[in-house]
């Protein structure tokens, strides 16, 4: 099975593991952040409008047709004119095909289309990193809950712990320090509560930023596949895969064709036009006579109206524009020469973060396995010092100070194991191998295709097409009540 099918086919199998009522998994938070996240629906629009810029430079290249009129009234007749009507009506219909234009519309179109390639692959981009973020956020609530949930738990263990004190001060078996010790860890126990319970409500406000719904009971994630076996093997992929080289290297191509745009303008420029005339007076040339020498001649009806039409070739050749053509190209030279260094600007961008989130999510690997035999190693530890502490070789700070490093080695194996996720998840985006069909989601719809509108728009030549008004398509988080810290019950304790 390839990587993308391995990945979907989790993400498909963790949704069809029996879940609590209302509980989402990975896979629904990622869908709800393809179909209403307003970032990635703003991507998909501006592609839209990027994909329109190739019929737009193609239409330069077309026939133009163009229709002129007007009604003139002589308000006062030249005295020196024998032809003298008191208002002209006139149109006309002129035709023009461009015939050569130095290669200026060949080269924008192409530079147009590298420009929609371009637009895809920052699509891809996009798509990509909302997705890192939902992952990110999705594991935020997930380690903000078992922060929360051990907090709770913290507090009712020293809650029992300041109890027992209390009880053996009265017998007189510890001292008022003993009880001081006690309380004053609960108070830290508490304040510690309260902070993780609003970090669990900022985590949950962005994930419903992102996806556009409250967050239910998550589901533990399914393990990422595909990951590559060594940082080398994870830059090779990404240089052929990663949006943001493929973006870079469009943009590149595109500046080079507009190098040869700018030089068309030194170049003869050939058309055909066509052109037809009407004219009419309406009425308002008086009737003459037949002999204008003889008074007593009979009057004849003068002729009300007027064509023409005529039809060439036109050539146009530039001599001297002050330098300008050689200032464009130079201008587009030096553009292109930044994009070329925008190509490896992207690679070096690239390699860098891809390896990082390799070293980031193999230390967060070691972490989770060194943190889960601190766990285990305080678990005994906490409960050999209250055997002890039973029969007086211990204090009750030494209980406290046990208390304390479990506390805190299951909260580095929770934020370890989130870390590991989301390092690993950030490898893949970077890698280019975390977008809507690696992750299966194809089957909770139709995908968004780019090509789609491309294909639609692409030859479009008629002036009247109008799409409808547009419209938000996402919806708002307005009416969505304010998250609360309250875990669900389902909720288990790391190393308990």
């Amino acid at each position: 099975m390839s990587i993308r099918g391995s990945f979907a086919a989790l993400l498909a199998g963790a949704a069809c593991v029996a879940a609590p009522a209302q509980a989402d998994t990975l896979r629904e938070a990622l869908t709800g952040a393809y179909v209403n996240n307003p970032t990635l629906e703003g991507a998909r629009a501006q592609q839209r409008a990027t994909d329109e810029n190739v019929q737009i430079e193609r239409s330069a290249g077309l026939p133009s047709v163009e229709g002129s009129g007007a009604l003139t009234e002589f308000l006062r007749q030249n005295n020196t004119s024998f032809f003298t009507p008191k208002r002209v009506l006139t149109a006309g219909l002129d035709l023009n095909v461009p015939i050569y234009s130095g290669g200026a519309v060949r080269n924008s179109v192409k530079a147009a289309e590298e420009r929609v390639a371009a637009g895809r692959a920052d699509l891809r981009g996009v798509e990509s990193a909302i997705f890192t973020q939902v992952v990110a956020a999705y594991m935020d609530i997930l380690r903000a809950q078992a922060l929360v949930g051990l907090s709770q738990n913290q507090v009712s263990v020293l809650t029992v712990n300041l109890e027992a004190t209390s009880d053996r001060f009265e017998i007189g078996d510890l001292t008022r320090t003993d009880i001081a010790q006690s309380q004053s860890r609960l108070a830290l126990a508490e304040g510690d509560l309260r902070s993780s319970e609003a970090a669990l409500i900022a985590a949950r406000e962005d994930y419903i930023a992102l996806v556009g719904k409250a967050p239910a009971d998550l589901q533990p994630p399914p393990p990422l596949p595909g990951l590559p076996a060594s940082p080398d093997d994870a830059v090779d992929y990404a240089l052929e895969n990663n949006p943001d080289i493929i973006a870079a290297r469009e943009r590149a191509q595109a500046a080079g064709y507009d190098i040869d745009v700018a030089g068309s303008q030194r170049l003869p420029r050939l058309s055909v036009f066509a052109g037809y005339d009407y004219q009419n007076t309406l009425g308002s040339v008086a009737d003459g006579p037949l002999d204008p020498t003889d008074p007593t001649s009979p009057l004849v009806p003068s002729d009300q109206t007027a064509t023409a039409a005529q039809a060439g070739i036109s050539l146009r050749i530039p001599l001297f524009q002050g330098g300008r053509p050689a200032a464009l190209q130079r201008q587009a030279q030096a553009r292109a020469s930044a994009a070329f260094e925008q190509v490896i600007a992207a690679e070096r961008d690239v390699i860098a973060q891809v390896r990082a989130s390799y070293s980031s999510w193999q230390a967060a690997l070691a972490i989770v396995e060194s943190s889960q035999t601190a766990v285990s190693a305080a678990e005994l530890s906490l409960e050999g010092v209250r055997a002890e502490n039973s029969i007086g070789n211990r204090t009750i700070l030494d209980v406290l100070n046990a208390e304390q490093e479990l506390l805190s080695a299951r909260v580095q194996l929770v934020t370890a194991r989130r870390n590991a996720y989301v390092a690993g998840f950030s490898l893949l985006a970077a890698m280019g191998r975390a977008e809507a069909r690696d992750l299966g989601l194809d089957g909770e719809g139709v995908l968004y295709d780019p090509v789609v509108n491309y294909d639609r728009v692409n030859g479009s030549i008629w002036d009247w097409d109008r799409d409808p008004d547009p419209v938000a398509k996402t919806t708002r988080t307005v009416d969505i009540p304010a998250p609360t810290a309250e875990i669900p019950a389902s909720e288990s304790l790391p190393g308990q």
